[in-house]
Protein backbone atom coordinates (compact mmCIF):
# COMPACT_ATOMS: atom_id res chain seq x y z
CA UNK A 1 0.00 0.00 0.00
CA UNK A 2 2.98 2.50 0.72
CA UNK A 3 3.83 3.28 -2.93
CA UNK A 4 -0.22 4.27 -3.24
CA UNK A 5 -0.86 6.07 -0.34
CA UNK A 6 0.10 9.47 -2.87
CA UNK A 7 -2.82 8.19 -4.47
CA UNK A 8 -5.41 7.12 -2.37
CA UNK A 9 -8.36 8.88 -1.26
CA UNK A 10 -8.47 6.86 1.86
CA UNK A 11 -6.24 8.60 4.96
CA UNK A 12 -3.81 6.29 5.76
CA UNK A 13 -1.01 7.96 8.06
CA UNK A 14 2.47 7.15 7.99
CA UNK A 15 3.72 6.48 11.31
CA UNK A 16 7.38 6.71 12.22
CA UNK A 17 9.05 3.97 14.21
CA UNK A 18 7.64 5.38 17.56
CA UNK A 19 3.97 5.83 16.44
CA UNK A 20 4.17 9.50 15.49
CA UNK A 21 3.51 12.01 12.80
CA UNK A 22 4.91 15.50 12.34
CA UNK A 23 1.66 17.98 12.72
CA UNK A 24 2.19 21.28 11.39
CA UNK A 25 -0.18 23.61 13.00
CA UNK A 26 -1.04 27.44 11.09
CA UNK A 27 -4.24 29.87 11.28
CA UNK A 28 -6.53 29.10 9.24
CA UNK A 29 -7.45 33.32 8.87
CA UNK A 30 -3.59 34.24 8.40
CA UNK A 31 -1.96 31.09 7.69
CA UNK A 32 0.78 31.89 9.80
CA UNK A 33 2.94 29.11 10.84
CA UNK A 34 1.69 28.91 14.76
CA UNK A 35 3.60 25.61 15.97
CA UNK A 36 5.08 21.92 15.09
CA UNK A 37 4.07 19.11 17.31
CA UNK A 38 3.58 15.39 17.18
CA UNK A 39 0.39 13.20 16.78
CA UNK A 40 -0.40 9.73 17.63
CA UNK A 41 -2.80 7.44 16.17
CA UNK A 42 -5.14 8.38 19.62
CA UNK A 43 -4.58 12.26 18.96
CA UNK A 44 -5.46 12.52 15.27
CA UNK A 45 -8.11 10.38 16.63
CA UNK A 46 -9.22 12.85 19.20
CA UNK A 47 -8.37 15.75 17.46
CA UNK A 48 -10.96 14.70 14.55
CA UNK A 49 -13.78 13.77 17.00
CA UNK A 50 -13.63 16.56 19.26
CA UNK A 51 -12.78 19.73 16.45
CA UNK A 52 -9.82 20.39 19.41
CA UNK A 53 -6.23 19.65 18.44
CA UNK A 54 -4.99 16.63 20.49
CA UNK A 55 -0.82 15.77 20.73
CA UNK A 56 1.66 13.57 21.71
CA UNK A 57 4.14 14.48 24.05
CA UNK A 58 7.35 12.81 23.81
CA UNK A 59 8.74 14.47 26.91
CA UNK A 60 6.05 13.40 29.03
CA UNK A 61 4.95 10.45 27.10
CA UNK A 62 1.07 11.00 27.06
CA UNK A 63 -2.10 12.56 25.03
CA UNK A 64 -2.42 16.28 25.78
CA UNK A 65 -5.15 18.72 24.61
CA UNK A 66 -3.56 22.34 23.73
CA UNK A 67 -5.20 24.36 26.28
CA UNK A 68 -6.34 22.23 28.72
CA UNK A 69 -4.40 23.97 31.42
CA UNK A 70 -4.01 27.60 29.61
CA UNK A 71 -7.10 27.90 28.10
CA UNK A 72 -5.52 28.66 24.53
CA UNK A 73 -7.35 25.70 22.46
CA UNK A 74 -6.84 24.94 19.23
CA UNK A 75 -10.10 24.40 17.28
CA UNK A 76 -9.67 22.32 14.19
CA UNK A 77 -10.96 24.13 10.98
CA UNK A 78 -9.47 21.56 8.68
CA UNK A 79 -6.69 18.50 8.31
CA UNK A 80 -4.83 17.89 5.36
CA UNK A 81 -1.64 15.30 4.84
CA UNK A 82 0.94 15.59 2.72
CA UNK A 83 1.63 13.24 -0.33
CA UNK A 84 2.68 10.23 1.43
CA UNK A 85 1.04 10.59 4.77
CA UNK A 86 3.83 11.00 6.85
CA UNK A 87 2.76 14.46 7.96
CA UNK A 88 -0.36 16.41 9.03
CA UNK A 89 -1.47 20.07 8.30
CA UNK A 90 -4.15 21.04 11.02
CA UNK A 91 -5.77 24.90 9.99
CA UNK A 92 -6.70 26.11 12.88
CA UNK A 93 -8.66 28.98 15.28
CA UNK A 94 -6.61 29.74 17.84
CA UNK A 95 -8.37 31.15 21.24
CA UNK A 96 -5.35 32.38 22.12
CA UNK A 97 -1.37 32.49 21.94
CA UNK A 98 0.10 29.12 20.50
CA UNK A 99 3.53 28.95 22.25
CA UNK A 100 3.70 28.29 26.01
CA UNK A 101 5.59 31.91 26.24
CA UNK A 102 2.48 33.18 25.80
CA UNK A 103 3.27 34.40 21.89
CA UNK A 104 1.29 34.06 19.37
CA UNK A 105 3.86 31.65 17.26
CA UNK A 106 6.18 29.19 18.26
CA UNK A 107 8.89 30.90 15.50
CA UNK A 108 9.50 33.99 17.60
CA UNK A 109 12.97 34.24 16.62
CA UNK A 110 15.65 34.09 13.21
CA UNK A 111 18.83 32.41 13.35
CA UNK A 112 21.23 34.57 12.17
CA UNK A 113 24.25 33.48 9.71
CA UNK A 114 26.36 34.23 13.15
CA UNK A 115 24.40 31.52 14.76
CA UNK A 116 22.82 34.54 17.03
CA UNK A 117 18.95 34.80 17.57
CA UNK A 118 17.06 38.06 16.54
CA UNK A 119 13.31 38.42 18.30
CA UNK A 120 10.80 38.98 15.63
CA UNK A 121 7.97 40.99 16.45
CA UNK A 122 5.15 39.02 17.53
CA UNK A 123 3.28 39.28 14.34
CA UNK A 124 5.86 38.13 11.86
Amino acid sequence: MDQNRDETDRFLPRFDAAGLITAIVVDANTASLLMVAHMNEEAIGQTRATGQAHFWSRSRQSLWRKGESSGNELTLVEMRVDCDQDAVLLRVTPSGPACHTGRRSCFYRRVEADGSLTFLDDDA
